[in-house]
């Protein structure tokens, strides 16, 4: 499973990074940047709340 962001959605909410912090993170320029290694390894039902709590839908699930 992989979690993918739309950087042109995101408007720096920064609800993703308030629920998976080793995850996401929102820069100094207010976007989400992902790390894509604590990503692999981060329980799938997380990504998929994450993917479903942003107001901008800049994230989606791959499977």
């Amino acid at each position: 499973m992989r979690i993918a962001l739309d950087a042109s959605r995101c408007v720096g909410h920064g609800i993703c990074e308030a629920g998976l912090p080793d995850v996401f993170e929102v820069t100094d320029d207010g976007y989400a940047e992902i790390d894509d290694e604590a990503a692999a390894h981060a329980p799938a039902a997380d990504l998929r709340n994450a993917a479903l709590n942003c107001p901008s839908a800049a994230l989606t699930v791959e499977d």
